[in-house]
């Protein structure tokens, strides 16, 4: 059958993988409950009786505030076959962002995880007249939850209303509204058309592999990214398994052995720290060996034809007395792929994953664009370190005389909710829609992103700066957890650091300077000199008007929570820059 609708993938999984034992699986109390493809549909057709019972039209709006969860998947499914709208929002914002999102979007029902959440919630309801029920997802004796309504829809089965439902929903009809604030101004709703989501994965037929069968999942589902590959996965036949939690993602994969996953390069980076600091719990001869192989593995070429024979065979014993432990202790065994998105990843950590035998394809796109514009696949010249691989089959994509990055196509959104001349600003007449981010080409179709337009500064020199680039050079420190590069109208560049303390802690020990508190530590004179080379270490290779010459340590912390970092934790620019006016000024006074 063709695919051409959300709900059209559970027809088609049933078609085509009637056998698949486990479809979706999820922790509870510790213990993993999985859910057949049979037992997935029941679940959605249920929940489906339930919402039309709940008095939810075609159309209407359905907001699900939830943690990564089957659940999450079962109601996305129940929504979309009774034509209403999807709106996913993270559980992570502010109650600010609640308030806005719920009474643009016009939700009508509001399901939520998490007591934090329902507080937040239930605080901004007298500005969100138009959400007429909140269900929570466990009884909290406030709400009706989850269970109550999978009891309300056995009650009520409307088998044939929802059979009409699913009969009247066009593929070019809004299956979705994602709210994304980007790093600047009020949250917009991206509208997304079944043919919009449906489009996508049909096109990474040459990034996974065909023997790939089990995903690990634990970027939200609620961001563009994640949620297309759930639905790749779900069209493969693939099992999908949602980890417990950020906290335990190592014991999930050692407890489920997946062949991929999603990520974003600091989480990669992550898995790299932990992985070098069990080397050095090591002693002797065995030490030796494993950092030999982890350097070794740095220094991986994707292309088998830039990779020297010696070196292949380097490569083959490492693998036997190093890479094969780390993938055994990670349960990662027969690991096919990590897809990383959101931001540039280090040719150090794409080439050690690669090395080992997971390796790491990019991609890129925005909630806009579906969200994927362009990712790596496995043709010849497919995947190239610092680019995000070629542009989907279908998607037009190309460079404007200003440099920035345009595409058309099935992606492309529907328009911002409610805002049409928002709109009008972002796709064109001809149908371009401008992405604001600024890339080129290489002889092989691949795209590499060179920054953002709006991030560029210009010196008082004129010099213009793209703190994009030297964020992510300064990114792949272990001593760097994150990184602000500033110096608009400034004669040189500066940059606002927060160090990585755990790993400023383990640098300590090891010089034998005593650590006392953060805020201490980032003035003791040892630290400042370690920062001071370290800087002047990653300047290297730098263009000297690009270079950092001042930089200020900070103890805080930029988070989703405290509004100085979005949910896909891109750095809030201005909000930052004005936290830290004073530091600032006296950086280039």
């Amino acid at each position: 059958m063709e695919v051409k609708r959300v709900f059209d993938l559970l027809d088609n999984y049933v078609e085509k993988y009637p056998n698949q034992k486990v479809a979706l699986a999820g922790k509870k109390n510790g213990e993993w409950v999985k859910y057949s493809i049979q037992d997935y549909i029941e679940y959605a057709n249920t929940l489906s009786y339930a919402l039309i019972e709940l008095g939810i039209e075609k159309g209407d709006k359905v907001a699900m505030i939830l943690t990564n969860r089957p659940e999450w998947n079962m109601l996305d499914m129940a929504i979309s076959q009774i034509g209403a709208i999807t709106v996913p929002v993270y559980p992570t914002i502010s109650e600010e962002d609640y308030r806005f999102i719920l009474a643009d979007c016009d939700a009508k029902l509001v399901i939520i995880d998490g007591l934090s959440v329902m507080n937040k919630v239930t605080n901004i309801l007298p500005d969100a007249p138009n959400v007429k029920l909140v269900y929570t997802m466990v009884d909290r004796e406030k709400y009706p939850y989850f269970a109550q309504m999978l009891q309300l829809g056995k009650d009520h089965p409307h088998a044939e209303e929802l059979s009409a439902r699913k009969a009247s929903v066009d593929e070019m009809e809004c299956a979705t509204i994602i709210y994304t604030s980007g790093t600047t101004g009020t949250p917009k709703g991206v509208m997304l058309s079944h043919h919009n989501l449906m489009n996508q994965f049909k096109n990474f037929h040459y990034t996974i592999s065909d023997t790939s069968n089990k995903a690990f999942s634990f970027l939200p589902v609620c961001h563009a990214y994640e949620r297309a590959l759930i639905y790749c996965y779900q069209y493969r036949g693939m099992s999908i398994y949602y980890a417990e939690s950020l906290a335990t993602i190592a014991n999930d994969m050692r407890d489920i052995h997946p062949t991929m996953m999603c990520a974003v390069p600091r989480v990669l980076e992550r898995f790299y720290d932990a992985i070098y600091q069990s080397g050095k719990k090591q002693k002797g001869v065995a030490k030796a060996i494993f950092f030999w192989a982890l350097h070794l593995g740095e220094r991986y070429k994707i292309e088998a034809s830039s990779r020297h024979w010696f070196y292949d065979l380097k490569l083959r014993i490492a693998d036997k007395l190093v890479y094969s432990k780390i993938r055994a202790n990670i349960g990662a065994e027969n690991f096919d792929i990590i897809v990383s998105g959101a931001a540039a990843i280090s040719q150090k950590i794409a080439g050690f994953f690669s090395a080992i035998k997971m390796p790491v394809f990019e991609g890129y796109g925005l909630t806009e664009t579906s969200p994927v514009l362009a990712v790596s696949n496995r043709s010849p010249h497919g995947r190239e370190v610092g680019y995000v691989g070629q542009p989907l089959p279908g998607v037009e994509v190309k460079i404007a005389d200003n440099g920035e990055i345009i595409c058309r196509g099935h992606n492309v959104m529907m328009g911002y909710y409610k805002q049409p001349e928002l709109t009008k600003e972002v796709i064109d007449e001809d149908g371009w829609f401008h992405t604001g981010d600024m890339g080129e080409f290489n002889q092989f179709n691949q795209l590499k992103i060179t920054g953002r337009i709006k991030s560029l500064f210009k010196t008082s020199g004129g010099k213009y700066i793209n703190p994009d680039v030297i964020e992510a050079k300064f990114s792949s420190s272990k001593l760097i957890e994150q990184v602000l590069v500033v110096g608009e109208n400034q004669k040189f560049a500066g940059a606002l650091i927060i160090p990585s303390f755990a790993d400023l802690k383990s640098w300590c020990a090891e010089e034998k300077i005593p650590y006392t508190t953060n805020e201490e530590m980032i003035k003791n004179p040892d630290v400042l000199k370690r920062f001071a080379k370290e800087v002047n270490e990653l300047n290297k290779g730098l263009g000297e008007t690009e270079k950092i010459k001042k930089h200020v340590l900070l103890a805080d912390e930029w988070s989703i929570a405290n509004g100085l970092l979005t949910p896909t934790l891109k750095a809030k620019r201005k909000v930052i820059a004005n936290k830290y006016k004073d530091v600032i000024d006296k950086m280039f006074a």
